[in-house]
């Protein structure tokens, strides 16, 4: 049986009756004595060691506060909740933005490049993302002409109506030659563009 109470002569040395400590009222591993004077260690976790802990204000919400190396720290990670963005090109990107994110966002392609993506617009036996293809080409008309040489530059196109040439035959240089006032003749080569 352990000592509890001391009294000498009539003085009390030392009166543990009255107290009230438990094992867990004190931090784990601190010993004290209990109200019969018997020995206890501490059991109590409320003030944990967090001296090997290493998250920074970076890593913990806005607002939210925790204990790292045994100092208080404010979060200062924005809670971004449900985050959306769009790829508009083949190339695109989408820049992911710092803090907490809660699962329900999302990542897709523009609405616009979307409509784009149909079997009409994609070659037959193609698939782009999951899309099969089903264009065939269209029928193409084609138009020959024919074309005289001038003197100047000429360009030669199809008419409205037609998508390409599939000909054009050049005419042979003009040649032309005539009588002068001078009593000689006079050559003419090439045609001016009227």
């Amino acid at each position: 049986m352990a000592i509890s109470k001391v009294v000498y002569g009539n003085t009390t040395l030392m009166d543990l009756t009255g107290d009230t400590v438990t094992a867990s009222d004190l931090a784990s591993g601190v010993t004290a004595h209990n109200a019969a004077g018997e020995t206890i260690t501490g059991t109590s976790t409320k003030d944990s060691d967090t001296t090997d802990a290493t998250a920074g204000a970076a890593e913990i919400l806005t607002g939210r506060t925790a204990y790292v190396n045994a100092q208080k720290v404010t979060g200062t990670m924005p809670n971004r909740g449900a985050v959306s963005g769009t790829i508009a090109t083949a190339t695109g990107t989408y820049a992911i933005p710092n803090g907490y994110h809660d699962g329900s966002g999302s990542v897709s392609i523009d609405a616009t490049e979307q409509a784009k993506l149909i079997p009409a617009n994609i070659k037959s036996g193609i698939d782009i993302l999951g899309v099969q293809g089903s264009y065939g080409g269209e029928t193409a008309s084609a138009q020959a002409k024919d074309a005289t040489p001038y003197t100047t530059e000429q360009t030669i196109l199809p008419d409205s109506g037609y998508d390409y040439l599939s000909q054009v035959n050049i005419a042979a240089i003009p040649y032309e030659e005539t009588a002068n006032l001078a009593g000689g003749i006079t050559v003419t080569i090439g045609a001016v563009m009227p």
